[in-house]
């Protein structure tokens, strides 16, 4: 019978998210709700599967991943596209790749989620929720700021760039902006101010990345630039964790320099003897960004209909068109 593994349901919701029962009637179904520990651990659990329908980039699927797949004839990814996926060594074995089409619903999650993160940070919140279970009160926490007036420096500004600003904006902030490509006219049309990468960072009180991670933007935050930041400054990371050297950051946190609120980290999950689950001047959370009802209603239910379209040889969201010759060629899939 088909095997089709279901990767990384971390929150154990992919059931609950859409109507899987079609699906069941005609194929072995197994959901794994925790990483794998390496691409060995993987290898090892997906070998004898069919298809495999994996979230966003939590399990990386690079050539050497697929090649060790001797069974896979169809991939389903979430989103438009996979940065950790080899998608020539797919269309190379034959393998289908179809991916999933949003509806938009659950796009500002990320940005809502920074504009969370800052709120968090400026004010202690996490702290103060641990004093009040903990029986306490206000006995050490650290004092609050206003942001009304302060100045909100976003790395990246667009489309989520965009709404952080007017979130900025609505609490009487300062917004200032950087990208590379980023002109005059558009930081203005955002309600921004353009300016160079150090000065950002230098007169920002609480600094928010969205950009997305490509060579030329992996470690753009490094020692130097953390060191420019104001003494206490918030950092925000809900895009990708690589864009700053972690090295770096943990010792700017460490050193009571700056303040880290992060979503995302170099490797997920975060380890849990990581240094950043235990350094002070941090506000954690498990990459949860795009993790929203909304966007679960979208993944879920397209990844079903990819895979049942698949075993009725005719696949649809197709993103490697060029296999479907060979598939036709080779008889139904199912």
């Amino acid at each position: 019978m088909t095997k089709i593994a279901i990767l990384d349901d971390w929150q154990g919701i992919a059931r609950d998210s859409a109507d899987w029962s079609r699906l069941a009637e005609r194929a072995e179904l197994h959901f794994f709700e925790d990483a794998f520990a390496d691409e060995d651990a993987a290898a090892s659990a997906l070998a004898a599967c069919d298809i495999v329908l994996s979230m966003r980039e939590r399990t990386p699927l690079p050539g050497s991943l697929i090649a060790r797949l001797p069974g896979l004839r169809m991939l389903g990814i979430t989103g438009p596209k996979n940065a950790t996926l080899d998608l020539a060594a797919c269309t190379a074995r034959g393998v289908v790749v179809c991916n999933t089409e949003g509806s938009g619903r659950g796009a500002p999650a990320p940005a809502e989620l920074a504009l969370g993160l800052l709120l968090a940070a400026a004010r202690g919140i996490p702290a103060a929720d641990a004093n009040m279970r903990a029986g306490r009160f206000q006995q050490g926490l650290p004092v609050g700021i206003t942001l009304a007036g302060r100045t909100l420096g976003l790395v990246g500004l667009g489309r989520l760039g965009a709404r952080m600003a007017r979130y900025g904006q609505a609490m009487d902030m300062e917004v200032l902006a950087w990208s590379r490509n980023l002109t005059d006219e558009a930081a203005t049309a955002a309600g921004a101010t353009r300016v160079s990468l150090d000065t950002l960072l230098e007169r920002s009180d609480a600094v928010s990345l969205h950009l997305v991670l490509a060579e030329g933007t992996r470690g753009i935050l490094g020692a130097g630039e953390l060191a420019r930041m104001r003494p206490g400054a918030i950092l925000i990371n809900t895009s990708r964790g690589p864009l700053v050297d972690e090295a770096a950051l943990v010792d700017a946190v460490q050193g009571g320099r700056i303040v880290a609120a992060l979503d995302v980290f170099d490797r997920e999950p975060l380890p849990a003897d990581h240094p950043l689950r235990h350094a002070g001047n941090t506000v954690l959370v498990p990459h949860l960004g795009y993790g929203v009802a909304e966007t679960w209603a979208d993944f879920y239910p397209q990844s079903v209909e990819n895979a049942r379209a698949f075993l009725d040889g005719a696949p649809v969201r197709v993103i490697n068109p060029g296999v479907l010759a060979g598939l036709a060629s080779g008889g139904h899939p199912g």
